[in-house]
């Protein structure tokens, strides 16, 4: 009877991998859909993927850190809601594609002769400057500046700019309102000792009406492994207790993470250590580990388990770096490691980093992986 419980455990876990797989594509897909609009600033689309992201917590069956799932913070951000056209020499450009706007920018209308100051920059007047770039990657703002700035994809535009037309709309949100989202699953033996799995939610929403920013690599791909892991230690407490938090506010700086150690839910002295996920949706060229360096300890056991499994191909070592979600627990003295994986798409901070181009190459292995260390750290 005792050999046949445990076969029958050991296929429920097997089956609990491929399962996961599968609910991890979804999950992106989910992530990555229109209705999120880029997990951004307009369209409400930030506060609609924490809405979605308490309600799956909730099935999944964690336990919510402090009242609710949600802690709330707030940051001054700069959005485009509205208005986002170009005209370079008479030809209308496509938003993402051809043209992104400097995210500082204030909104502009204006026509102008452009004057050229080199091979790559152009003036139209004091407000609007114009730069050529073999790559369009936008970002968050925190704040706006006294020009409206335009990049254009030299490759998709391949005329030389001389008259620009632009109508472009921005709004300045100074108590912009977001929620670090946070659960747990309680230990069987030791509830106060914790492992936490993070990654942040948010990603650069939308570029005027009609263009947003899918995020599926950045970071899709790490709140889906966070989900599939949080429904795995749902079925499989450990004796210490397993938290996770999916930040916001990431891509403005860090902005979650920060608020979270400035404000932690839990003690930060209960944390063991800390993984956090960011850009973790290929792998066939291996993956990196910031603060590897730092953990040297940690660093061999993860390869260890590696070398002996052979889940990923190559972990890279790299020492502390200001990043990721990681950096600021690392700065309040919590162990702590970000994982990254590299290999397959090149779209980053892009209009092209889309779902349907995402191997997830290495998830199974990874997600193992992450499994298989965790328990090393806890024994």
């Amino acid at each position: 009877m005792r050999r046949l419980i445990l076969i029958f455990a050991l296929i429920r876990s097997t089956s609990c991998f491929a399962q996961d797989s599968t609910y991890a594509r979804k999950m992106v897909n989910i992530l990555t859909s229109k209705a999120f609009w880029g997990r951004g600033y307009t369209k409400n689309g930030l506060n609609k993927t924490a809405d979605f992201l308490s309600a799956e917590y909730k099935k999944i069956g964690l336990l919510p850190m402090m009242e609710t799932y949600k802690q709330a913070f707030i940051f001054p951000v700069n959005t485009f809601p509205g208005k986002m056209m170009v005209e370079i020499n008479g030809k209308k450009l496509i938003p993402g594609k051809d043209f992104i706007v400097g995210n500082e920018s204030p909104g502009l209308k204006e026509i102008a002769v452009l004057e050229k100051i080199d091979s790559l920059k152009f003036r139209a007047s004091p407000n609007l400057q114009l730069v050529l770039k073999d790559k369009l990657t936008w970002s968050v703002a925190t704040e706006v500046s006294d020009s409206t700035s335009i990049q254009i994809n030299r490759k998709t535009f391949t005329e030389v700019p001389q008259e620009i037309k632009v109508d472009i709309e921005n709004k300045f949100l100074p108590d912009f309102s977001a929620s670090n989202i946070c659960g747990f699953v309680k230990g069987t033996k030791y509830p106060d000792s914790v492992l936490i799995i993070t990654a942040h939610y948010d990603h650069l929403g939308g570029m005027g009406a009609n263009t947003y920013f899918p995020g599926a690599n950045d970071n899709a791909a790490g709140v889906a492994t966070l989900l599939s892991l949080a429904k795995y230690y749902s079925i499989n407490p450990q004796l210490y207790s397993v938290g996770f938090v999916c930040f916001a506010g990431e891509e403005a700086g860090l902005l979650g993470s920060r608020y979270f150690t400035e404000n932690p839910p839990i003690p930060l002295a209960n944390i063991k250590f800390l993984i956090n996920l960011d850009l973790v949706g290929t792998g066939e060229s291996g993956m990196t580990v910031v603060n590897a360096s730092v953990y040297p300890k940690a660093f061999a056991q993860l390869n260890e388990i590696n070398n002996e499994h052979k889940y990923i191909s190559k972990i890279n070592f790299r020492g502390k770096a200001a990043n990721s979600d990681h950096y600021f627990f690392t700065e309040k003295g919590v162990p702590a490691f970000f994982f990254y994986t590299q290999g397959g798409i090149a779209a980053y901070h892009d209009v092209f980093d889309k779902p349907e181009t995402l191997p997830l190459t290495k998830y199974n292995n990874l997600f193992k992986l992450i499994v298989d260390f965790n328990k090393g750290l806890m024994e």
